[in-house]
């Protein structure tokens, strides 16, 4: 009997640490990172957020910024070094969200370079990032 009350309460906690229900009033982005890299939602217009997991904004226009880490493989830098750690700053524009409607940012680099693509539900490419920054991690 204890054995079920406590995989019950495993059960429940592992459904609290998700992510929260979408907000039909709002946008959300979902971000999306390549496997090893990590991605966090920073700002909204400017302003910190609680949970970097995803943005939830209100329609309109918003400048989002994001946090990426990722890794700068040998192959990019040469046959005898070390990978490099990067931590990058990006900054993307958009001024069509719409309530109720889900957004996809995906991630990635080429070298030393992080980009950003912002996709609408319908995978319609609606915004490019703007690098803000990088430095080693």
């Amino acid at each position: 009997m204890r054995t079920i009350l406590l995989l019950a309460a495993l059960f429940s906690l592992g459904g609290c640490m998700g992510l929260p229900k979408p907000d039909p009033n709002q946008a959300w982005v979902d971000l999306h990172m390549p496997k090893d890299d990590s991605l966090h939602a920073q700002t909204v217009d400017a302003q910190a957020l609680e949970d970097p997991r995803y943005f939830e904004v209100q329609p309109g226009s918003h400048e989002l910024t994001v946090r990426y880490q990722f890794t700068v493989t040998p192959d990019n830098i040469g046959p005898q070094a070390e990978p490099l750690q990067r931590d990058c700053q990006l900054n993307i524009k958009y001024q069509g969200f719409n309530a109720g409607e889900r957004y996809r940012l995906e991630v990635g680099s080429l070298g030393f370079t992080p980009w950003a693509k912002l996709y609408d539900e319908q995978s319609r490419l609606v915004g490019r990032a703007q690098p803000a920054g990088c430095q080693r991690a």
